[in-house]
């Protein structure tokens, strides 16, 4: 028991990043037949009604305390609501799910930038190389998508913003559950922030004039949402960050990106140039020296 204990604990970060690859590639799937908020309204639904009877049947308790009550709220809108709601706005407005997942995939420099400055460490000339070099090999990718013709592969100043504003969600929604959040169940913690995205996300899916059409495709990027990204991927990430330093879980997120990129070479067709692979190789390069131990 202890032995499959153990693996499972050397496999969840493997697995955590091959869910969390397909969150790109979902985003493609739901969002021709769906406005971006509308859709993340109804996934934070339908993932509260299935934590709850888990939650009932299982006889977790609740947090007890009602600032870790808020922490945990802050911290689903950042997560959930900032992250996903920047990231499906982007796709919406037309950037493919490589360069999404690419941005995003900068995280990891803001992470380790930021513990060191709060730490009280100066940033070394190695991680200020690897900063200039990640940031150098972002401009690379994103150069060749303005101006691009086809859907799902271009970029403009909209659809970046939303995409900046997901990576900042999401690296700041990690450093603060890291910070503030104590350590409870999994499957309380997920519905106290998911209540949280739902109250920031559904006005702002009330104001969007496009209704959902549902069909084939929409329900199975919804149910693959609920059951493979929120319960899944998400409670994969809360645990991680729970179990490890921030820097050490968020280097994961970089192993994302190349991940994304291939899946939707296969099913998309997006294609990876030889600038798309240098660009990637340069900013994944540039990452292992920022978020690399000094000796």
């Amino acid at each position: 028991m202890s032995g499959d204990k153990n693996a499972w604990l050397r496999a969840m970060p493997w697995v955590f990043v091959l869910i969390w690859s397909t969150g790109f590639i979902v985003a493609r799937y739901g969002m021709p037949h769906a406005p971006p908020m509308s859709f993340l309204a109804v996934r934070y639904a339908l993932s509260i009604l299935c934590f709850l009877p888990w939650i009932v049947l299982a006889g977790v308790k609740w947090p007890s305390d009602h600032r870790q009550a808020l922490h945990l709220a802050v911290t689903g809108v950042l997560m959930h609501a900032g992250y996903l709601g920047g990231v499906w706005a982007a796709v919406k407005a037309g950037m493919g799910s490589g360069l999404s997942s690419l941005i995003v995939g900068i995280q990891p420099v803001l992470t380790a930038i930021w513990l060191t400055s709060v730490g009280g460490h100066h940033v070394s000339r190695r991680q200020w190389l690897g900063l200039l070099l990640g940031f150098a090999g972002l401009v690379l990718v994103v150069s060749r998508k303005f101006g691009a013709g086809g859907p799902g592969d271009s970029a403009n100043w909209l659809n970046l913003s939303f995409a900046v504003m997901a990576l900042f969600a999401i690296t700041v929604g990690t450093l603060y559950q890291k910070r503030f959040v104590q350590p409870c169940d999994v499957r309380t913690a997920n519905t106290v922030q998911l209540a949280a995205a739902l109250v920031v996300t559904l006005p702002l899916a009330l104001l969007e004039a496009e209704t959902m059409h549902w069909n084939a495709e929409l329900v199975g990027a919804m149910a693959w949402s609920v059951l493979g990204l929120t319960l899944g991927g998400s409670s994969l990430l809360y645990m991680l960050i729970q179990r490890g330093a921030a820097a050490s879980v968020t280097s994961l997120m970089y192993l994302v990106p190349p991940c994304t990129a291939l899946i939707a070479w296969v099913l998309f067709a997006e294609p990876i140039t030889a600038t798309t692979i240098a660009g990637t190789a340069l900013t994944a390069f540039g990452v292992s020296l920022v978020v690399r131990p000094s000796r």
